[in-house]
């Protein structure tokens, strides 16, 4: 095979130059796994210690290089991809820029092995900044790349890198992204001692199961359309599984994106179908002519321009609309009769009759009572006992009444200021100096659990109470990394966690102060949630996520309010350290003082 890598022309590096800054070690993985796929990969094993800071090895059976592309490879601008800037619309491969492979070289030890299939002999070649050995070495076909030393000649790049289980995870996310986007090839990922993944050969339902776990085989939906613009496939999770902390995921010719507006088109689909804060899981993949996408707007290349962006829209948004439909997830009308009971054919020489309708004339709703002429008189005694009616008296009783009772409520308003009205048994109202006070009686019960918690979380003086039946969690390769750096201290708190391998755990214990045990799995899975997207390192703010979680999970007032329980509600959210709003922002107290001109 005659060498294939090249430099690009000035004026074509330039036009497409993203300056590609290794941010991480999840960058590195990205770069050479997408170089493994463009190579025709079949198989591609990950292997890293340490998050990725002690080495990076990615090995792959693909083509493999010659020794002169092996060189040519750690140029600037150097590809095999495109040679003219027209090639970009054309362009299928997951690289072609020529600025990975010599921004890894240029702040890590990289050393080289590969060899093509037609050859005996491959090339093994270390570089440290530049080329310090080169020679022909016996390894198998394809290429393997080994990162050592990430960002030894940038200490403040290497300074700024978070916990092993924070830079793992952002290693996970980018293996699960090329994974799902490449369900043909088989993908073995390993973490110091660890396999996390061995994913193999499989179609793409298979694929989602094998990372996600198989409690989602049951959520999902496929969806199909073709059209001219665009051909639309892949799965949505049915509403009643959807949750905060569901998958989601978009493809464009088989590369991960991120696309907001799309992602507003299935939320319309779903419409009054799932509440403010759930969302639905979906993995969506685009086949579009590359003509009509720009992907070089980023050096992410994960932001991607399409050119009918608001037709696919709308074929997005039906196509899963006709999903949710077609399998039952939207009430339709089913007119397969295959299998349905025969109806008799009916003889149309015979003559139908019609239909009687038969009554008993003797019947009487009515109590039989014996007809007697001596007790007519009693009705007139009783008559003779009464007052006769009078109008005058009948106008002066209610005019009493209501100066007695009516007027008093409507008008003496200084004799019942403390008074308490409860409204939809969930707003508290309360009549003060500066006008109307509304409380919202499940966010100040939320609040006041939440600095309770609070309070024990710190103290760290908590007992642990044993289930009864414990609580088992399943989370899938990334949760568990996430689940890993937090166990400690949820431990410490009075948690108790026993391990039965392939991310699946035991709850044995909570903290005694914990009364609602029954959503301890969903507050987990919360701090997880938490962790996940906020990518910050939960030992600082654990405790208050903790005890928000616990405090939304248990303020739920569900037996009818009490003029009582008010009172007390009221003293102790006047009490707390904050009291106007919740932790998480949402109003507890509002005054209305402009009662007055509302009746203008």
């Amino acid at each position: 095979m005659s060498d294939v890598i090249h430099l690009l022309p000035d004026s074509i590096a330039n036009q497409i130059a993203a300056g590609e800054v290794i941010q991480r070690p999840a960058s590195v993985v990205k770069e050479l796994v997408e170089n493994a796929i463009d190579a025709e990969a079949t198989k591609i094993q990950i292997i890293i210690k340490d998050a990725g800071r002690t080495s990076i090895q990615v090995i792959d059976n693909g083509k493999g290089m010659s020794e002169t592309d092996a060189r040519m490879a750690f140029e600037r601008h150097a590809t095999s991809k495109i040679k003219t800037a027209s090639d970009l619309f054309n362009l299928r491969t997951m690289g072609f820029r020529g600025e990975a492979l010599p921004s890894i070289a240029s702040i890590s030890h990289v050393e080289l092995k590969t060899r093509q299939a037609e050859k005996d002999t491959g090339v093994l070649l270390e570089l440290q900044g530049e080329v310090v050995r080169q020679e022909v070495v016996s390894c198998p076909k394809g290429t393997s790349f080994m990162v050592k030393n990430l960002f030894y000649n940038v200490p403040a790049r290497r300074k700024f890198l978070k916990s092993n289980n924070t830079e793992s995870r952002h290693i996970l996310n980018e293996v699960n992204r090329v994974a799902l986007a490449h369900p043909q090839i088989a993908f073995t990922f390993i973490h110091g001692e660890t396999e996390i993944y061995n994913l193999p050969e499989s179609n793409l339902k298979q694929r989602i199961v094998n990372i996600f776990g198989k409690k989602i085989n049951q959520q999902l939906l496929p969806i199909e359309v073709h059209t001219s613009l665009a051909n639309i496939y892949g799965f949505v999770g049915k509403a009643e599984f959807a949750s905060k902390t569901n998958p989601q995921y978009f493809f464009v010719n088989n590369r991960f994106m991120r696309h907001p507006y799309f992602h507003k088109a299935v939320s319309m689909a779903y419409e009054r179908m799932l509440k403010n804060d759930e969302l639905p899981s979906y993995f969506i993949y685009f086949d579009v002519n590359p003509a009509n996408i720009d992907i070089n707007v980023h050096p992410t290349k994960t932001e991607i321009k399409f050119e009918n962006e608001k037709d696919i829209w709308q074929i997005l948004m039906v196509a899963i609309k006709e999903s949710l439909g077609k399998f039952n997830v939207v009430p339709s009308i089913d007119f397969d009769t295959e299998g349905a009971i025969e109806i008799p054919i009916s003889n149309s020489k015979s003559v139908p009759s019609y239909p009687k309708v038969t009554f008993d004339d003797s019947y009487s709703p009515f109590p039989k009572v014996q007809k007697t002429s001596n007790n007519w008189d009693i009705l007139y005694r009783t008559l003779e006992k009464e007052k006769p009616y009078s109008v005058a008296d009948e106008e002066q009783k209610s005019f009493v009444e209501f100066s007695d009772q009516q007027e008093n409520q409507l008008f003496e308003t200084n004799q019942n200021e403390s008074k308490i009205l409860i409204h939809k048994n969930k707003y508290i109202l309360l009549n003060v100096k500066s006008g109307l006070m509304i409380i919202h009686s499940e966010r100040a019960h939320q609040q006041i659990l939440y600095e309770k918690f609070l309070n024990q979380f710190s103290s760290q003086k908590l007992v642990s109470q044993q289930l009864l039946f414990p609580e088992i969690i399943e989370l899938t390769a990334e949760e568990s990394i996430i689940f890993d750096e937090i166990k400690e201290h949820l431990q410490n708190l009075g948690f108790c966690f026993a391990d039965f391998g392939k991310q699946m755990y035991s709850i044995n214990g909570i903290p005694a102060e914990i009364s609602n045990q029954g959503n301890i799995v969903n507050v987990i899975k919360d701090l997880i949630f938490y962790a996940k997207e906020t990518g910050v390192d939960l030992s600082e703010k654990l405790n208050e996520r903790l005890a928000l979680s616990l405090a939304k999970s248990s303020s739920n007032i569900s037996t009818p309010l009490s003029e009582a329980v008010c009172s007390d509600l009221i003293d102790k959210i006047f009490a707390c350290r904050q009291h106007k709003q919740t932790s998480d922002g949402k109003t507890i107290i509002t005054i209305v003082d402009d009662i007055e001109q509302k009746f203008y």
